[in-house]
């Protein structure tokens, strides 16, 4: 018997009782290689002795001080190294407990910034189909995933959404990669001007989208309209890089790669390397001036900002992954998982497309590849793929609805940045038994 309220009530979970590696291990024994790192949290695995002292260490000096009286040690570090490696602009951190609370924030700070600066007609959020920002309801509102939100439309704030930018789905045989995503990008111009421009708040885009298309990238070029765009209009430009952010995709903001830098964004999952609970939004310098030069409050907050124990475990974390080299690892190690992923699957008759960057990779499952027709959603391709490769000692991310909320399967794989080549042959081995029991079908010789 539990007292447990759990995430699913008819599912019985087994007991985790030991990190070992990129490995968790259960009552019975077994070993299951964590090739998900969850949720794209654990990018250090889960025995991390340097983070661990860290953590002990700072219980051992101070547990907890509330920021609305203190300011701690291991936060003002945090945020200094931060900033040191954000993109261009980004000037201050505001530390909460995960990546919903951060994007929550985001949307907060966006707001109060147009009341500070004279603009309080600006309210209007944009975001795009087939994306994800958190379950709190502003950002639930804000993103599009259909099947999360059905439940809670009524309790919603109005946002627009457009087009994701979706390559394998909907780009045109005629065009290139680039031109799609300027095609892709100008729908938030003409979403802009229906809406009115002096109306529109911000535009909120996960760079790399995560658990709704499956570690989807923007083509060339199209981040760089997207930013004009913004720019054109006075729209703050909101990323998302809670779960695809802090090295996950091979640098350590994945918006570096497309060459642009937000006005706000959010970052958790691997900030805290799953060590402990922590996230935090960051913002331009321009934006904390309007604050601090205007009211000086800024309206939020939690209990448990800036808590000093998730500090000093994230600065341990993001020391590794930048002084200790293990954001170029993600890259390095991406680029074997993804050829791995094409020699194993690249010909399976219901692999549709194998994507992603750094350690970052989706797949996606369809019924027929030639006609990219998904399976029915009967089928539950990704539940069943999820349960074979968990009896087989893989912990991957399935997920269904990929192309409408509805219609689409793929996998998400993002294991710990500590994986070694042999490791990703075990992934992969795995995961080929699990395509095959969910499928019927094995890789195609």
């Amino acid at each position: 018997m539990t007292h447990v309220f759990p995430r699913h009530t008819k599912a019985d979970l087994p007991v985790a009782v030991h990190g070992d590696g990129i490995y968790l291990v259960d009552s019975t024994g077994k070993r299951y290689l964590d090739g998900s790192g969850g949720a794209a949290v654990s990018c250090l695995g889960h025995s991390d002795a340097e983070v661990r002292e860290a953590v002990r260490r700072q219980v051992d000096t101070l547990a907890f001080a509330h920021t609305s009286f203190l300011t701690s040690e291991p936060a003002e570090a945090l945020a200094d190294k931060l900033i040191e490696h954000a993109p261009k602009g980004l000037d201050r951190v505001y530390f909460v407990s995960g990546g919903s609370e951060a994007m929550e924030a985001a949307l907060k700070l966006a707001r109060q910034y147009f009341l500070e600066i004279g603009q309080p007609q600006r309210h209007h959020i944009i975001a795009r189909r087939q994306s994800y920002h958190g379950n709190t309801l502003g950002v639930l509102a804000t993103g599009g995933n259909m099947w999360r939100r059905e439940p809670f439309a009524p309790l919603l704030i109005g946002t627009s959404h457009i087009a994701p930018c979706y390559a394998y789905r909907d780009q045109r045989g005629d065009e290139t990669a680039e031109a799609y995503g300027l095609r892709a990008a100008d729908e938030l111009e003409a979403e802009i001007q229906r809406l009115g421009p002096d109306n529109v708040m911000a535009f909120v885009a996960e760079p790399v989208v995560g658990a709704t298309l499956g570690a989807v990238p923007p083509t060339p070029g199209y981040f760089r309209r997207i930013r004009e765009i913004c720019d054109r209009h006075g729209v703050l430009l909101i990323l998302d890089e809670v779960m695809c952010g802090m090295g996950r995709t091979g640098t350590l903001f994945a918006c570096e790669q497309d060459g642009i830098a937000p006005d706000i964004t959010a970052i958790a999952k691997g900030l805290g390397a799953g060590y402990q609970p922590i996230g935090a939004m960051l913002c331009t310098g321009a934006i904390y001036r309007a604050i601090e030069q205007g009211s000086g409050f800024f309206q939020h907050g939690h209990t448990y900002l800036g808590h000093p124990v998730a500090t000093a475990a994230a600065l341990a974390v993001l020391g590794k992954l930048t002084d200790g080299g293990l954001v170029a690892r993600s890259q390095a190690m991406g680029e074997v998982l993804q050829s791995a992923l094409e020699a194993a699957f690249g010909q399976h008759p219901n692999v549709g497309d194998i994507r992603g960057r750094g350690l970052f990779r989706g797949i996606e499952l369809v019924a027929d590849r030639e006609t990219k027709d998904p399976f029915a959603p009967g089928h539950n391709v990704a539940a069943r793929v999820k349960k074979a490769a968990f009896e087989a000692g893989l912990i991957c991310y399935p997920m269904s609805g990929t192309v409408d909320g509805r219609h689409g399967d793929h996998v998400l794989l993002a294991p710990p940045f500590i994986i070694e080549e042999a490791q990703i042959d075990e992934l992969v081995r795995k995961l080929g038994i699990a395509l095959e029991a969910a499928t019927g079908t094995g890789a195609a010789a």
